[in-house]
């Protein structure tokens, strides 16, 4: 799964790398970001791709409160076309989430252990992402939320955790974020393991555990680990 990641960049510098154009003066500095969340996304409508913010947890255009969101801030790629929640926005709606880095955790005895996951070049990871616009009766405003779709770890992860978020090839960018398509097959291409991407695993401070918590001290490696 992937329950808290961080981005580190401002919109203006990831508008940059992906090719777009930013629709947000978001500084960056996120170390924590958790579900429920704004965070930024990299979306793309015709020929205009763009750096946006949506909230983390997804809520189908027909759920009738946005609670439902709480509980959709991941997808399993292996049920998107059959689940009722996701598979008209794996159809139509697809955005990459960019991260510097995401957290899994390890049970290590009694201590539920943070690591931070991030490459090993540096540049951000674009996980694959998927978005839907729901309606707030109670403000007439349209809320639009996101959700990062899972699949089986990759090597590097095996030993951490049995799930990991798509992270989808720099060259695959486009094709995951091209228009509505009921041709699925090669999309369904793009949600394996990635082995390509060399990632870095480090165990950090326990103080991530804290949603409330923030700053470049959570991203900081234990002793030993770096």
């Amino acid at each position: 799964m992937c329950g808290r990641f961080t981005q580190q960049r401002p919109a203006s510098e990831l508008a940059e790398i992906f090719g777009a154009e930013s629709l947000v003066d978001d500084p960056g500095g996120h170390y924590n970001v958790a579900p429920t969340d704004e965070a930024l996304v990299v979306v793309q409508r015709d020929d205009r791709r763009a750096v946006t913010a949506y909230r983390w947890g997804l809520i189908p255009h027909w759920a009738t409160d946005p609670t439902a969101g709480s509980r959709m801030f991941n997808a399993r790629a292996e049920t998107l076309t059959a689940s009722p929640a996701f598979r008209e926005a794996f159809r139509r709606r697809r955005c990459l989430v960019p991260v510097d880095a995401f957290y899994e955790w390890r049970r290590e005895g009694p201590v539920r252990q943070p690591y931070l996951v991030s490459r090993v070049d540096e540049r951000p990871l674009a996980l694959a992402g998927l978005w839907a616009g729901w309606h707030d009766p109670a403000t007439n405003a349209v809320r639009r939320t996101f959700t990062i779709v899972t699949t089986s770890p990759n090597l590097a992860l095996a030993d951490l955790h049995d799930r990991m978020p798509v992270v989808v090839a720099d060259d695959a960018w486009a094709r995951w974020l091209g228009p509505a398509t009921d041709a699925l097959d090669e999309l369904i291409g793009l949600l394996q393991p990635n082995e390509a991407v060399d990632l870095r695993i480090q165990a950090v401070s326990r103080l991530v555990n804290d949603v409330r918590r923030d700053g470049p001290a959570l991203v900081v490696p234990l002793a030993g680990t770096a």
